[in-house]
């Protein structure tokens, strides 16, 4: 039996300036080029000017038709000024669940994980990488495992890639932390366009609909 680790899925939230009433970017996830699953993200405008996240991701990993490893993440997500305010998320790693709580106060930004941790930055970031504004963070918060990571963040020029059938002009990054590399590629208007993911179980692709 195959036991799988995805530390590198990673959930992502921003505040996205001329942001519609409400947005939703739908992903096929796949690994070493077959299918896994799939990642939905909605957002909401609400009053105020805070925006509410709902993250869906649902993979299922066979080998010979044979099911060995199945993950489901749900996160809601409340943010206001490229800032997060309010974290509820829980993961299913086949009988596993971790639960991640994570709010802003007065003083504190307080995680609640399986290792709790305070926060004294007044501004916390996910790994919200359709937000071009986590290429200038130094550290990330992971809302699966509740760990706030340092980041080393490097641009890798510009290049021609697929999406959604067409080919698009992309910047790529590169976004290292003491346990996983990911790379990332924005458009020239800042946005979103595709993911890839190195792991010790395969190579992860995010490819839009």
């Amino acid at each position: 039996m195959v036991r799988m680790k995805f530390k590198t899925v990673l959930f992502l939230c921003l505040l996205y300036p001329g942001l519609a009433a409400a947005q939703a970017w739908q992903f096929d996830v796949s690994m070493d080029g077959k299918a896994i699953g799939t990642h939905e993200f909605v957002l909401d405008e609400r009053e105020g000017g805070q925006l509410a996240l709902k993250s869906e991701a649902k993979f299922n990993v066979k080998f010979l038709s044979i099911n060995v490893f199945k993950y489901h993440h749900l996160a809601n997500e409340l943010w206001q000024n490229d800032c997060l305010k309010k974290l509820d998320a829980r993961t299913q790693e086949n009988s596993k669940a971790t639960l991640v709580e994570a709010k802003q106060d007065q003083t504190m930004f307080k995680v609640s994980a399986p290792t709790p941790l305070e926060i004294s930055q007044q501004c916390v970031m996910t790994f919200a990488y359709w937000n071009p504004k986590i290429l200038q963070q130094k550290k990330l918060l992971n809302p699966q495992t509740g760990e706030y990571l340092n980041t080393q963040i490097a641009r890798l020029g510009q290049e021609t890639i697929l999406v959604k059938g067409q080919t698009m002009k992309a910047e790529r990054y590169k976004i290292h932390t003491s346990q996983f590399v990911i790379e990332i590629w924005y458009g020239l208007d800042g946005e979103w366009l595709a993911l890839q993911s190195t792991t010790p179980d395969g190579r992860i692709d995010y490819a839009l609909k």
